[in-house]
């Protein structure tokens, strides 16, 4: 199966940006849909974003509607998270996640396959 490596993260200031990336080793990458989750320390995982096997829906939770856009390169093996505008509140480990479905979920539970996480921390 897919192994996912998250990296890009890192300490920002409020309002600047920043790109995530998750490269996935394995030979079916193409048959799963991604997604972004993330989880601040005692808190819920909470959904981000999601996209299709081939890129052409996408999901996002409220919050992070026009800020945040995925965006996925099949050809590279690849899922991104460009996340602009940021806020302290968007502090949080953030997470990639597989799922080899037929569709695309927002739930944790429906992911199989998931990343060892990248911080973000944004300062005020």
């Amino acid at each position: 199966q897919v192994q996912l490596v998250e990296s890009g993260g890192g300490l920002v200031q409020a309002g600047d940006s920043l790109r995530l990336s998750c490269a996935a080793s394995g030979r079916t990458f193409s048959s799963y849909a991604m997604a972004w989750f993330r989880q601040a320390p005692g808190k819920e995982r909470e959904f981000v974003a999601a996209i299709s096997r081939s890129g052409g829906r996408t999901y996002y939770a409220d919050s992070m509607k026009g800020r945040f856009t995925i965006s996925r390169d099949n050809a590279k093996d690849t899922v991104y998270l460009q996340m602009n505008s940021l806020k302290p509140e968007d502090t949080a480990v953030y997470y990639c996640a597989a799922r080899r479905g037929i569709g695309v979920g927002v739930k944790n539970y429906e992911y199989e396959l998931w990343g060892q996480g990248t911080q973000v921390t944004v300062s005020s």
